[in-house]
């Protein structure tokens, strides 16, 4: 039975030209090394995305990891912005990333999988429906775990400038810079976050629902929350500037800065213990090293005739 399993799975292997075939998920994989962290992340992703979601992905997914850049533009189908490492292809069923190996990425692979199958479930949620992008890259960023200290600080530098990015704009993300973008994705988490927080943790499934419903954007946020995107922005804004403002800058800032100084700190204590070491280690072969070469008395030269010593005659 083993060997017909493992014929079954070569021939699709075959089939496919995939690198390696695990049940749901189709790896392409230019270095397959990858390949068992990825079907883990996956697996776990795809339960607490069921969960979530109350909804299961259909179908085979296929991922790619790709270490040609022009490879990459080929399966998502065009190019991309240059600070993008990943992207889903709902239509195909398709995750594409780039190669740690090749990219500075700059996001562990677990985070890369998990936020791009978060795309490919939540568009298998609403069918034909659209989720706003705020919420679909809100949802993906939860589901992966990216919320790092550094979002607290672009937080509250948008906070302190004024220049949050309206929920509405973020449908255009693909076209920001690195720092807008990464503020986008930031108030995306946040924006969903807020949604659970303030509304219930059923509101998301309310407002999936609407949307796979055919309903528009406004209309769904209007009936999953009872605010329509005008007073739901408004909401939202005021919760970003009392969660975030020059209090929270200068806290986030100073723990930076004595981080920084305990890096700096210890790096200089590595130092000086390792300096120490090689002044000791000077000083024991000066030690052993004899300069006295004609074995006289060094104390007392004139009182000692080296040349009758013995051994010379």
């Amino acid at each position: 039975m083993w060997l017909v399993l493992a014929l079954v799975s070569c021939l699709a292997s075959a089939q496919t030209g995939a690198t390696e075939v695990r049940g749901q998920f189709r790896y392409f994989f230019d270095n397959p090394a990858y390949i068992a962290s990825a079907d883990s992340v996956l697996r776990r992703t795809r339960t607490q995305l069921n969960g979530l979601l109350q909804d299961s992905l259909t179908g085979a997914v296929d991922i790619y990891l790709v270490e040609s850049l022009e490879r990459f533009d080929s399966l998502i189908g065009g190019s991309f912005p240059d600070w993008g490492a990943a992207a889903a292809i709902p239509g195909l069923n398709r995750i594409v990333l780039k190669s740690p190996d090749r990219f500075n990425v700059n996001k562990s692979l677990r985070e890369l999988l998990a936020h791009e199958y978060a795309h490919l479930a939540l568009a298998h949620r609403v069918g034909s429906g659209s989720p706003p992008r705020w919420l679909d890259e809100g949802v993906a960023t939860m589901v992966s775990m990216e919320w790092h200290w550094s979002n607290n600080l672009t937080m509250g530098l948008a906070s302190v400038m004024g220049h949050f990015v309206p929920l509405t704009d973020i449908n255009n993300v693909n076209s920001f810079g690195t720092s807008k973008a990464r503020l986008a994705y930031a108030e995306s988490y946040l924006a969903v976050s807020y949604l659970h927080d303030e509304y219930g943790p059923d509101v998301l499934n309310l407002l999936l629902d609407s949307l796979a419903a055919g309903a528009e954007h406004d209309r769904a946020l209007l009936a999953a929350t009872g605010s329509d995107y005008a007073n739901f922005e408004q909401e939202f804004r005021v919760y970003l500037q009392r969660r975030f403002n020059v209090i929270s800058l200068v806290a986030d800032t100073m723990y930076f800065w004595l981080a920084l100084a305990i890096v700096v700190i210890i790096g200089a204590v590595v130092k000086m213990s390792r300096r120490k070491k090689y002044y000791d280690k000077w000083e024991r072969e000066e030690e052993l090293a004899s300069t006295d070469f004609d074995y006289g008395d060094p104390d007392n030269p004139e009182q000692s005739d080296d040349d009758d010593e013995s051994w010379r005659q």
